[in-house]
This record gives C-alpha cells, structure tokens and sequence, in this order.
C-alpha cells in the first residue's frame, strides 16, 4: 500500500524559483546564494516506489508520480552520477515522425510535453524547434518517405515532402551537386523538431522531483533484486545496503536486461555501442537536424557552436562505450561528402553509448512477469526524444499498475503474440 501523498522521511526546502527577479538579485551577490539543485540523502530502509536508472527517463518517471499521482515516498536509485549515461552520451535529437499509430501516438505525446518542458520544470532545457530535415537519395528513399509523410499525417503529426531545391533552401550547406555518391533528391521535414541540452533536461527533472520530496541517490548500484515466497518484489540489494519496496520500476536503458535478469527475467533485447563526436566549435552554420539512413550519419550544431554529429551503430553486441574508428570514420567521409565544407574541420572529442535494442526496434513499457516490477527499455536509438513522454506514461503505469492508453501497445507480451510495432525503416540510424 502507497503511504499517503506528502509521506517524507524529513521536510525537503523549498525550491527557490529561476526568474528575471532572482537572477537580478543574485547577480549582485556574485550567485553565491543559491541553494543546490537537489539533495544527497542517505536511503531510507523501505520505499513505496524504487526507480532503477537515474537518466531523463527515470527522473521524469520520478517527477510525474510526485507531481500527477501524489506518491512522494520514492527512491531513484543511479550506479554513476545523474544523467551520466545515455543521456549524457546522445545526440540530442528530438522528433515524433515515426511511421506506426502507435509510434506516433508516444513519440507525438513527448514533444506536446517537450513544447512547455521549460516552463514546467522552470529550468532552461534549451529546447530549440530548428527543424529536422531527413534525406531521401533513391526512389526507394523517396517512397518509403511519403509512405512516413501520410501516415503521420493521418495521425495528426506534422511532416512534409520537400524537393531538392526546398531542401537545399531550408539547409544551405547540403550539397546539392548530382555527381556525389549518394545524391540528394529530396528529404522529409518536421518542423517542429529540433535538439534540447541533454544535461539541463536531466538536472530540470532531477531539480523538481526532489523538490516534491523524492531522494535521489547517486552511486548505488543494484546487485540483486529481492522476491518474496510468492514470487513478488520485496526489495533490492544495493551498494549502499538493502532498501525495501513493493515496486520496482527499472529504467536501465542499455543495462535494462542486466538488472532484469537479477530477478529471473529474460528480454528480448540486445544491446549496441552507439558513437558520436563533435567538432571545435565554430559560428552558427548550420540552421538545421539533418540525418540520411542512407549514409548512416545526421548532424546538428550545438549553442556552443560544435557540430554534433552521430553514426550508426556498431554491428557487435557490447556494454563497451567505445565503439570502431571505421564506423565513425564513414559518417565523417559522408558527412564531408553532403557538407564538403566541413572537411578542414577539427574534431574535438568523441564518446560512445550503449542502447538497448528490441527486435522490432520499439521500446517495452509495462509489466513483467514478476509481480511489483516493471520496465522502460528497449529504446534503441530513440530514447532522448521520448523523455518527457516516457516518463508520463510509465509514472501512470507504476501509480495504477496498469498501462496508460499510449503505452499499452508496448508491452512484453507483444513478442509472444506478434503483434510487433517495426520501426526500424523509421529509426533514421543503422541498427
């Protein structure tokens, strides 16, 4: 049974709000007055809520239960720092033009939420609509685009066919020429897509759900999950000690079938290195999100001016966060085949993530098998974009123990029955 909305283990400060007022005034005291972001407590012996995985998806699960569903007596629990995962390690790409209903439905419910996450949060996530531009190169890439353009449309998703001229106007440093390998004809376009700072969006959540009272607890790792003589959670064992909960939620993204075979459940997932690097930052050149399946590779340009620039994934399973020099070596080879200009660029830094990938290339929100734990995975490449939606539905379905309407298609059981949602045409990546 949940205790009672507002149940602390001790009164949590209030959260002092960003506005023009406070910056003004803390600007003339050298911003020495502010209170940190959130709390680092000890864990308490007994939850009604562990969330497993302190990235985006987690602390906006967390956020959400606090918030809509009065249930304040959680724990997040993160082996690392906060965010220091895969939502620290992506490109930042934010888009709901993907090709099923249900698809739609889930990636379209987080970028409605990712419209006012700023001002829900009152934390600047910088989240910038500057449009995402996706590349067709044959008629076959022409086809399959339009094929995306309807059915978004008929689901109410904004997305449209643009020429090469259009595209070329939309994105002045394409490549436009006939001759390069993979010539450009045309591309699909969301406008309402974009990028968001990955770190803002996880210290924003992070910020709010401790101001509700959750404790979020930063290097703790999970090393096995209790269950009692009916099979059901009882709690975990962790590297700060044993914490007790009727309910667990694990939300391990590239980790998730680790933590889950802790207590006995297998996943249907495999998980990837996923690279990406940046250049020396330069003025702002690049208006855009642009990306092509075709040649592995999409861009964007950060507000500190580097080009963020991402690959495909590598073709071995792993939980390494290094991937091969040859795959980041052909997105660089395209990516100054469509934007020559860019060839005397410097990179700066490159890292690598791990995702989680199902075999219809769709995410697994729901129950297990294991009665009081449930699970957010399976992400793949698409994880960043869904946080705020995944965290709201996935809230929903730890609160009521049941799926939320949008998430219902995306349980465990749909891999016995067949009823796949493949969405790998639609992932814009090679996985």
């Amino acid at each position: 049974m949940m205790s009672p909305a507002g149940a602390f283990a001790a009164p949590c400060p209030p959260m002092r709000r960003f506005s023009l007022r406070t910056l003004l005034s803390e600007a003339g005291n050298a911003h020495r007055g502010w209170p940190r972001q959130w709390r680092s407590p000890t864990p308490k012996s007994s939850y009604d809520i562990l969330i497993v995985g302190g990235g985006g998806h987690g602390l906006a699960t967390a956020y959400y239960l606090a918030k809509e569903h009065g249930i304040r007596n959680i724990a997040v629990l993160e082996k690392g720092w906060l965010g220091g995962g895969n939502t620290a390690r992506n490109t930042t790409i934010i888009r709901s033009n993907y090709l099923y209903d249900e698809s739609a439905a889930i990636y379209d419910h987080a970028l409605k939420l990712w419209d006012t996450l700023s001002e829900e949060l009152n934390y600047n996530v910088m989240y910038s609509k500057r449009g995402v531009l996706m590349l067709a190169h044959s008629t076959h890439d022409r086809q399959s685009m339009k094929r995306h353009i309807y059915a978004n449309r008929l689901n109410g998703v904004d997305n449209e066919w643009l020429t090469l001229r259009e595209a070329k106007a939309f994105c002045p440093p394409l490549n436009d020429s006939p001759d390069i390998r993979y010539p450009v004809i045309g591309g699909a376009l969301q406008r309402r897509g974009g990028v968001a700072r990955h770190d803002a969006v996880a210290w924003g959540y992070a910020r709010g759900a401790d101001a509700l009272g959750v404790d979020i607890i930063q290097n703790c790792e999970v090393q096995d999950i209790k269950l009692g003589s009916d099979g059901a959670v009882t709690g975990v064992v962790t590297s700060q000690g044993v914490i007790h909960t009727p309910r667990i939620g694990v939300v391990a993204a590239g980790h998730t079938s680790v933590v889950l075979k802790r207590a006995g459940v297998r996943l249907p997932i495999e998980s990837f290195p996923l690279q990406a690097l940046v250049s020396e930052p330069v003025k702002p050149v690049f208006p855009c999100v642009l990306m092509s399946n075709a040649v592995h590779a999409y861009i964007s340009q950060s507000d500190k001016g580097e080009l963020v620039i991402g690959a495909g994934t590598d073709q071995y399973v792993s939980y390494s966060q290094q991937g091969g020099l040859h795959i980041s070596t052909h997105t660089l080879e395209a990516i100054c085949e469509l934007m020559p200009q860019f060839s005397r660029m410097r990179m700066l830094r490159s890292w690598g993530g791990i995702v989680d990938v199902t075999p219809d290339r769709s995410p697994i929100i729901g129950k297990t098998p294991v009665p009081g734990l449930f699970v957010n995975g399976g992400w793949g490449t698409g994880g960043f974009k869904a946080t705020p939606g995944s965290g709201h539905v996935f809230a929903w379905t730890l609160a009521k123990g049941q799926p939320h309407p949008i998430n219902a298609p995306f349980t465990l059981e749909r891999f016995r029955t067949g009823r796949l949602i493949d969405e790998a045409a639609a992932a814009a990546v090679a996985h």
